[in-house]
């Protein structure tokens, strides 16, 4: 991949070197956001208070939102209310027949739903940032002093309109970027917010080994770990298995072309990297606001749902799975493939063209589905449940590093792509057809 990109030159073509220049443009702008903070708020005491948050799901919180949530800046509630109001009208698009309808009027109807998600977002978003500002009210630092300077409606009213607006312009950069950059904006808001923590984890992995509180052997342990994990990753991300698709000889005129033989691949992992995001957003979307409920029976739904934990580990895993199997049927239908390769001739040898095509494609997806889930879930949580019994003070999970291997791979090869579509244009555009 990287050598074809190499060949191709990304200097000889300036559309793919805008769209570069925009994304990380977009990418600075929310990364400066992230240091904005949000007015009211008494930022020594809040850095106190999720310094004795460690260890609790409020670190995989911070992960997602490149540490906005950590300084309650003006993207602190993140991109997560839009994956949430995704998820919700995505199950309502199978649910709702007006939603079904609109899911099948191509670019208009997808429009629709997508202002539809608009407006969710901003729904959620003031419902969690409501409860935020309510519970911070309640929250102190370390020595006892309160979080939030002056109480009362007007901060609650002036957090919410705040994080909203945060919220809303994440979503709409995102927007931006998959339009007019390059991949997609939502995941690489997500992969640009991991990527920015990793050198302060790094640089206090450092000063705590040089202190003595962190064992060098285990460092250099954890490091390979990373490295066989996005092995792992890349090998399965990028396997899948060849379905054999035969076309039978044409006559046209007098001229008879030959049965071509080619395959259809059936990626391992066809959801990507959509299923953990999902199901984290689910557990985060309650979690951060309980988090900052300071009341018994909330605390303890807060304590439960620890990375690591089993019911953290058992939602997750149950989510992934779902969403697995949920996205895929999305993103492939086995009926409309069978349908299409019985237009132009095509079956697959042995099979009959038609409904045995399409079952005998249902049935394999199903299995290849069952294994993706399998991967997707077991390098999401075994990294932290391991991690987890070395008591690592920093956050780890192959969540993270899945999404940033996913992410990245998926970047790669769109601008591959828009790399050979303009090479191509080129061609075309030097060639001159002559007539007879």
């Amino acid at each position: 991949m990287a050598s074809g990109a190499q060949n191709i030159g990304i200097p000889k073509i300036p559309e793919v070197n805008r769209r570069i220049l925009l994304t990380l443009l977009f990418l600075a702008v929310y990364r400066v956001g992230v240091f904005i903070p949000t007015p009211g708020i008494d930022s020594h005491a809040l850095a106190g208070f999720f310094g004795q948050a460690k260890g609790t799901l409020l670190d995989f919180v911070v992960m997602f939102t490149g540490g906005a949530l950590e300084r309650f800046s003006v993207f602190a509630l993140g991109i997560m209310p839009y994956i949430s109001a995704s998820i919700v009208i995505q199950l309502l698009t199978v649910v709702i027949p007006h939603l079904e309808k609109l899911s099948k009027e191509g670019e208009s109807g997808r429009r629709t739903i997508t202002q539809y998600t608009r407006y969710g977002t901003i729904g959620l978003s003031i419902v969690q940032g409501l409860g935020i500002s309510i519970g911070l009210e309640s929250m102190t630092g370390p020595a006892g002093e309160p979080i939030v300077l002056d109480p009362g409606w007007h901060f609650r009213i002036m957090t919410v309109i705040t994080l909203t607006s945060g919220t809303a312009f994440l979503m709409w950069l995102g927007e931006q970027i998959t339009e007019r950059g390059i991949g997609n904006g939502i995941s690489l808001l997500i992969f640009a917010g991991i990527v920015a923590n990793m050198p302060s984890a790094f640089y206090n992995t450092y000063n705590l080994v040089k202190t003595g509180e962190l064992s060098l052997l285990l460092v250099i342990v954890l490091l390979i770990f990373m490295v066989l994990v996005i092995a792992f990753i890349l090998f399965i991300e990028l396997g899948h298995r060849r379905i054999p698709i035969q076309y039978p000889k044409r006559v046209v005129g007098r001229r008879v072309y030959g049965g071509q033989s080619t395959h259809l691949p059936l990626k391992i992992n066809t959801s990507g990297v959509i299923p953990p995001i999902f199901a984290s957003s689910l557990i985060i979307f309650p979690a951060t606001v309980v988090n900052f409920i300071d009341l018994p029976w909330m605390r303890t739904i807060a304590d439960s749902l620890h990375p690591g934990g089993l019911i953290y580990n058992l939602l997750f895993v149950g989510g992934i799975i779902f969403f697995t199997y949920f996205y895929t049927a999305v993103q492939f239908n086995p009926a409309d493939v069978a349908d299409n390769l019985k237009k132009n001739g095509g079956f697959v040898p042995g099979i009959r063209p038609g409904t045995n095509t399409a079952e005998y494609l249902d049935r394999v997806l199903t299995r290849l589905t069952l294994w993706g889930a399998l991967y997707l879930s077991g390098v999401c949580v075994l990294p932290m449940v391991l991690v987890g019994k070395f008591n690592v003070p920093f956050y780890f999970g192959g969540t993270a590093l899945l999404i940033v291997v996913g992410v990245a791979l998926d970047t790669i090869q769109q601008i591959e792509s828009h790399m050979l579509a303009r090479s191509y244009e080129g061609l075309l555009k030097k060639g001159k057809i002559k007539s007879r």
